[in-house]
């Protein structure tokens, strides 16, 4: 059993894996956005694991390591035909690197 749900589920998250260059590069796409929301500046902002769901678009679930803790970022990318951008819909601060990923 991972992160998140076993197996995925029709509207559902996929099972959490580690993150890859391109998940890094949608984290940095929205690290200004996230650290506004957050109030502050991080050092580092690397991308650890993520989960998806597909919506009209996809959603993002990724942990970033922030330097002495993570963050939990909700990114959205909007599917091509309707532009492709990548926005930052949430966060979630204070978390640990032991803190599992899920839905917010």
């Amino acid at each position: 059993m991972g992160d998140f749900m076993p197996g995925q589920l029709c509207g559902g998250t996929s099972k959490v894996s580690p993150a890859t260059p391109e998940i890094q590069s949608l984290c940095d796409q929205i690290k200004a956005a996230a650290e506004e929301k957050a109030g502050k500046k991080y050092s580092e902002f690397k991308a650890v694991s993520f989960c998806s769901q597909v919506v009209s678009g996809t959603n993002y679930f990724v942990k970033v390591n922030v330097g002495g803790g993570c963050i939990h970022a909700r990114i959205y990318v909007k599917l091509p035909c309707h532009g492709g951008e990548v926005s930052l819909d949430s966060i979630q601060t204070s978390k640990t690197h032991e803190d599992l990923l899920a839905y917010f």
